[in-house]
């Protein structure tokens, strides 16, 4: 099988550019959109982790399908004003997915949250978010995110790519199976496959 190691796009977390939420709850660092130019209203799909600050409301999004995953902190509950979500995102590598139409209030449980978000357009794309704890040979995609969440990752049958916590990889184009191992028993990653639709709607 074919690695594309030398296509992927290495970052950090921590040092990534953060944005303000407009109403002032939190901050999201952006790490990837597809089309790279597309703005917050027109993206097929898009990887970001947000800092929640304080009580306040989610952004709708509508025809978007949503994933979201607390990485730090004591978590939150997301209520909708339709009462169609009630759900407390309070266990750390449990994705919780969700419509991106509803609006949705997300109270706090315990000072801040920082939590990974994915989302793609309905019809179109559609998302896989999968914990890894053990090696493993995956599939390859029209987009494809690795995440270490703890511990160390080698990346590549032989191990050219090393990711300690808080740094993952990206990969835009179609990639090509990809061999993952971690280094010691406690390690963890989030792996994110985007697909698109075996019959994408226009």
């Amino acid at each position: 099988m074919s690695e594309a190691l030398g296509r992927c796009e290495r970052f950090d977390l921590d040092t990534l550019p953060a944005r303000p939420w407009k109403n002032g709850a939190g901050l999201t660092r952006e790490i990837a959109t597809h089309p790279r130019d597309a703005g917050i209203d027109d993206f097929d799909w898009r990887l970001s982790v947000a800092e929640v600050a304080r009580d306040g409301p989610f952004s709708a999004f509508p025809g978007i399908d949503r994933h979201i995953v607390l990485l730090r902190g004591a978590g939150m509950r997301l209520v909708s004003t339709s009462g169609e979500v009630d759900h407390r995102l309070e266990h750390p590598g449990v994705p919780f997915a969700f419509a991106g139409e509803p609006t949705i209030e997300a109270r706090l449980l315990a000072g801040a949250t920082i939590d990974f978000n994915v989302m793609t357009r309905r019809g179109r794309w559609r998302a896989e978010l999968v914990s890894r704890h053990a090696p493993a040979c995956v599939p390859g995609a029209e987009a494809m995110l690795l995440l270490c969440c703890a511990g160390e990752w080698e990346v590549g049958s032989a191990g050219t790519r090393r990711l300690t916590p808080w740094q993952g990889l990206l990969w835009r184009a179609p990639a090509a199976a990809l061999a993952v191992r971690p280094k010691g028993t406690t390690s963890a990653a989030w792996l994110i496959a985007v697909r698109l639709c075996q019959d994408p709607q226009p």
